[in-house]
């Protein structure tokens, strides 16, 4: 649910609301992961906008490989399940 109480269809998490608890664990995520690791916020963010424009994303999860799209987006080594999605 968004913050108006409407179900999330294309949305992640930090658009909902109530969901502190997972907002933390992708931050703990990020600190976690070397600057090697990690991509730029500016990649991370246009990771996060290709998700946002896919049908595959649903209440912040990747409908095609289960991953909360927030944290799969954050290392450097991790791909868009969908092959003629590149990222």
């Amino acid at each position: 649910m968004d913050n108006n109480g409407n179900k999330c269809r294309i949305c992640l998490i930090r658009d909902m609301a109530g969901k502190e608890d997972i907002l933390s664990y992708i931050n703990k995520t990020r600190d976690m992961l070397t600057d090697e690791d990690r991509v730029s916020n500016l990649v991370y963010e246009e990771r996060l906008k290709k998700c946002t424009s896919c049908d595959n994303l649903l209440s912040a999860t990747c409908m095609k490989c289960g991953c909360y799209v927030e944290i799969r987006a954050l290392a450097q080594n991790n791909h868009c399940p969908l092959k003629k999605r590149k990222w």
